[in-house]
C-alpha cells in the first residue's frame, strides 16, 4: 500500500487514476509521495518515507527544488496539461489588449440610469477604438507548449508571428508551424513586434528580464501580455512605461498591489489553468507520474532528476540517486559481481550534479547488499521494488 498525502484539492477524475494499492487523503503521514498544486513546501517537513512530489501544474516555485535534490525526492509537474487552458486565456489577453473591451464595459456600467442610454452608448463608443491583430505581430518569448499553442492559434487568426527561444525542444520544434519566424535575439522581438507575450520559467536569470532596458528598445504603444510569472516584469520600470505611452497595454495573470487600478493595466486573478479540464489533464498527468516511479522506479516530467523511462524485464529494480561523480556505476557494478548477482539491464542519466540509475536483476539482491551500496559515498538514495 502506497500513501498519498494531498497537499490541495486534487481533481476526483485524476485520483480515480489510483487503484486498490493507493491510499491518499489532506491527513495522512508517513507519506510515500504528496500532490500538490499551489500550497508551499518551503517549510515543509520532509518525512524520510517521502520519494516523489508531483505538482499539478507547470511551475514548481512553491517546492524547494534543491532541498528535495538532497533528499533524494523526485520533483515532478505536468507539462502540457494546462497548456490549452492558458493558451485561450491568452487569446482573451489578446483581444482585450487591442479593442478596450473592459473599459468600454466599466463605462456602459455607468449608463445604468441613463433614460436615453441605447443613443448614448452609440455616441460614446469611439472613445474606445483599437486596431485589429490581423496583420500584426506577435512575439512570443519561450515555445514551451504553452508558447507553441499560442504562436500557432496566433497565426491562425492571421498575426505574423515571431518565436524565440533558445533552449526549444525537439517536440516543440515539430508542433510549432512553418509559418512562425524564428527571432535570433529578445532585442529582435522588442524591436519588431506589436504585442508581445512571455511564456519563460521564473529563475534567478529571468526574473525581472523585462525592465527598463527591454522596454526602451520596445515599439510605442506596444501590447504586453504576461501569464507565466509576475516576477518576470520588473513593475516599478513597467508603470514608467505604462505612463509614458511606450506600453500601450499590460494584461498579466498575476496581481500586485502597484499594478491594480492602473490605466491601460489589467490584472486577472491566476485564471489560466482554472477550468475544469486543465485541472483534470494536470490531476490525470500528475498521477500517472507518481504511480510510474512509485511501482517502476520510471521517471517522467522532473524538473530535478533526469527522465528515465525503461520497460521492466525482470524481478527485481534497483533505483539509485546518485551525486554525478565518477566510479559510482563501477563499484555498484563490482559489488554485483562480488556477490555472484547477474545485471540484466542498466541504464544511466545524470543532470547537473545528480544522476539515476536503473538496475534490473532476476536475482534477489539481499538488505545488505543495498545497505551497502546505500553506505557509499555519493549515494542518495537506494530503492528496491520486487515485482511478485
Amino acid at each position: 500500500m502506497y500513501n498519498i498525502k494531498l497537499l490541495n484539492k486534487i481533481s476526483k477524475i485524476g485520483l480515480d487514476v489510483f487503484d486498490e494499492n493507493y491510499s491518499y487523503n489532506e491527513e495522512m503521514v508517513n507519506e510515500d509521495a504528496i500532490l500538490v498544486r499551489s500550497a508551499s513546501l518551503h517549510e515543509y517537513d520532509f518525512g524520510e518515507n517521502l520519494k516523489a512530489i508531483a505538482r499539478a501544474g507547470a511551475g514548481v516555485n512553491n517546492i524547494p527544488i534543491d532541498k528535495c535534490s538532497e533528499k533524494g525526492i523526485v520533483v515532478f509537474n505536468t507539462p502540457g496539461a494546462n497548456a490549452n487552458a492558458v493558451k485561450e486565456l491568452v487569446l482573451c489577453a489578446l483581444f482585450l489588449s487591442s479593442r478596450k473591451i473592459i473599459e468600454s464595459i466599466r463605462w456602459v456600467d455607468t449608463l445604468k440610469d441613463d433614460q436615453n442610454v441605447a443613443k448614448t452608448a452609440e455616441k460614446g463608443k469611439s472613445n474606445f477604438v483599437g486596431p485589429e491583430i490581423e496583420g500584426k505581430t506577435l512575439g512570443v518569448i519561450g515555445l514551451g507548449a504553452i508558447g507553441v499553442n499560442v504562436a500557432n492559434a496566433a497565426i491562425k487568426l492571421g498575426m505574423k508571428v515571431k518565436g524565440y527561444d533558445p533552449y526549444i525542444g525537439v517536440n516543440a520544434a515539430w508542433a510549432l508551424s512553418k509559418h512562425a519566424k524564428h527571432a535570433i535575439s529578445l532585442d529582435e522581438i522588442y524591436q519588431e513586434c506589436d504585442y508581445i507575450t512571455i511564456h519563460i520559467p521564473s529563475n534567478s536569470e529571468t526574473k525581472g528580464f523585462l525592465n527598463q532596458d527591454a522596454f526602451a528598445q520596445m515599439k510605442d504603444g506596444v501590447k504586453i501580455l504576461n501569464f507565466a510569472r509576475g516576477d518576470l516584469v520588473n513593475n516599478e520600470d513597467l508603470l514608467v512605461n505604462v505612463a509614458n505611452g511606450k506600453v500601450g497595454k499590460y494584461i498579466s495573470d498575476f496581481a500586485a498591489p502597484e499594478l491594480i487600478g492602473q490605466e491601460n493595466i489589467i490584472i486577472l486573478p491566476h485564471l489560466g489553468a482554472s477550468t475544469p479540464e486543465s485541472e483534470d489533464n494536470c490531476a490525470k498527468m500528475a498521477v500517472k507520474e507518481v504511480i510510474e516511479y512509485l511501482e517502476n522506479g520510471n521517471i517522467i516530467n522532473s524538473v530535478n532528476f533526469p527522465d528515465v523511462n525503461q520497460a521492466r524485464i525482470s524481478k527485481t529494480r534497483l533505483c539509485i540517486i546518485n551525486k554525478n561523480v565518477p566510479n559510482i556505476l563501477a563499484n555498484i557494478s563490482k559489488l554485483f559481481a562480488d556477490h555472484n548477482l547477474n545485471i540484466e539491464n542498466m541504464v544511466n542519466r545524470s543532470r547537473g550534479e545528480y544522476a539515476y540509475t536503473i538496475i534490473d536483476t532476476n536475482d534477489e539482491v539481499r538488505q545488505d547488499i543495498i545497505e551497502r551500496i546505500e553506505s557509499a559515498k555519493g549515494i542518495v538514495s537506494v530503492r528496491s521494488i520486487v515485482k511478485e
